[in-house]
């Protein structure tokens, strides 16, 4: 196995998203956890947009390791309800941060809506050699009436992407990021690393 030409720090204290990259990156990209990086501090998020969170998460690993570091942030946005829930997908249902309140409350948001189009963003954030960039993914998809599947996390089980009669979190792991916002933006990032590096 060839070794890593780049390590860089995941500012992600949700396993499943940083495993959900690893699973994407090619094997020379070494993925850095903040468990392994023995960094446990609560990094705010208190942007207004996903850009200003994904950035704000960065910098701080940043100033304070001192580090080449990347973070993400995703919402989920549903176009009948103002593109909510969007920067606060993660809270929406308040701040214990449960997927299942969170898909209870949205379920119950649209129980009169005909309109149940939605889209699923991440904006991701790397911070290479003291420079900033940013790259974007985008899934379009609807809003189902109840939950199906038991793969991935968070509105995985209610979100159907345009194309599938499937929710994520009936696709396999494999399925899923071909076709997903994190994906998207991922890939993104890689062909970017790939110039960078040569």
């Amino acid at each position: 196995m060839e070794e890593p030409i780049i390590s860089l720090v995941m500012a992600s204290a949700n396993p499943k998203k940083i495993e959900e990259v690893r699973q994407i990156l090619p094997e020379r990209i070494q993925i850095i956890s903040l468990e392994e990086m023995e960094i446990y501090d609560d990094i705010p998020e208190t942007g207004n947009t996903l850009e200003e969170n994904a950035l704000i998460k960065a910098r701080f690993i940043h100033q304070s390791k001192k580090c080449n570091c990347f973070a993400e942030d995703s919402g989920l946005e549903v176009y009948s309800l103002r593109m909510e829930p969007g920067v606060y997908s993660a809270r929406y249902a308040g701040l214990q941060k449960s997927s299942e309140d969170n898909i209870n409350l949205l379920l119950k948001n649209l129980e009169n809506e005909e309109n149940r189009n939605a889209r699923f963003r991440t904006v991701l954030a790397l911070i290479l050699d003291e420079k900033e960039y940013l790259f974007e993914g985008i899934i379009q998809g609807s809003i189902s009436k109840s939950r199906s599947g038991l793969n991935g996390f968070g509105y995985d089980p209610v979100f159907v992407p345009d194309g599938s009669v499937e929710t994520f979190a009936q696709l396999n792991p494999e399925q899923k990021n071909e076709i997903s916002h994190r994906g998207i933006a991922v890939r993104k990032f890689i062909d970017f690393l790939k110039l960078y590096t040569g």
